[in-house]
């Protein structure tokens, strides 16, 4: 099942070349009401990679907004300006289309491989996770209540595998400080190719990172009358990894305020070097039945 399952990943990220700039990827169904944002960050970094001639440059920062909600029933195509390709480093601009409108903008630079001063905060004491118990938090008599949908979110055989060290019951959960760490990794192993565990980081990224932002004011993004959606994301890529060993997403949330939370993560490998930063705001939002706010 892992192996079915990491193949459908890779596929989704591997997308079809319709012109030289020009890219087409298809949209999974993981249980959200639109296309998974995370997705849309692997395709475009995937779709910004193929561009690139030197295999030796490798992407370090990407910023991106999110401009509407994406219809999983339908493929995206990703046009992507070459914007400029310097004697060390090229900056690309991706647009995704859905529609024939834009959903989503994103600018990606990349860094041909070079040493340098080296310094990073120290990662958090955490317990390993063999010690922390997969699976979600939430008994399976409640998960047998929930819409298809959720209950499709919640249950999903994803390619990741994720152990949280605090989890909370995400159907009625209890006021906590805006902090989380969460472990995580890809199911099966995929080689040795940098770039496909970038898209793929860039992908699982988008996971747990806002929802911090809702620990304080005991919401979530599974109860009724709650929105959510990603703004904006930002992530930068320190250090080599590997997707398919265990990381450490250590994510904060330092203001929630108008509607809109704000979210920090550093992203650790086992062994503690720091490998990734990321930065999200995203929309919050709950409304009452009629649809007015609450």
């Amino acid at each position: 099942m892992s192996d079915s399952v990491v193949a459908e990943l890779t596929d989704l990220l591997a997308l079809e070349r319709l012109e030289d700039n020009l890219f087409r990827g298809q949209s999974r169904d993981i249980g959200t009401k639109y296309v998974f944002g995370g997705q849309v960050l692997g395709q475009a970094l995937s779709a910004a990679q193929r561009t690139m001639t030197d295999p030796a440059r490798d992407v370090h920062s990407l910023h991106a907004y999110f401009l509407r909600a994406g219809d999983i029933e339908h493929p995206i195509v990703y046009t992507v300006e070459r914007t400029r390709d310097g004697g060390s480093f090229s900056t690309r601009r991706i647009t995704a289309i859905q529609h024939g409108q834009p959903i989503f903008v994103a600018t990606c630079s990349f860094q041909h491989r070079e040493s340098g001063a080296e310094h990073q905060a120290a990662m958090p004491e955490v317990p390993a996770p063999e010690t922390l118990r997969p699976g979600t938090n939430i008994p399976p008599e409640v998960i047998a209540k929930l819409p298809p949908k959720i209950q499709r979110w919640v249950t999903r055989e994803g390619p990741f595998e994720f152990r949280h060290v605090d989890p909370r019951n995400e159907l009625d959960p209890a006021t906590m400080p805006p902090l989380q760490y969460v472990w995580f990794r890809l199911i099966g192993p995929v080689g040795d190719d940098i770039h496909l565990h970038q898209a793929l980081l860039a992908y699982s990224s988008d996971f747990h990172l806002l929802g911090t932002a809702t620990f304080p004011h005991r919401i979530s993004y599974y109860q009724p009358g709650v929105q959510m959606a990603s703004l904006d994301h930002a992530l930068w890529f320190h250090r080599p990894f590997r997707a398919d060993e265990w990381l450490l997403y250590a994510c904060e949330s330092p203001s929630a305020s108008g509607g809109r939370g704000l979210a920090r993560g550093q992203i650790f490998s086992r062994d503690g070097r720091l490998i990734a930063s990321t930065a999200q705001e995203g929309l919050i939002r709950v409304v009452d039945r009629n649809g007015g706010k609450a």
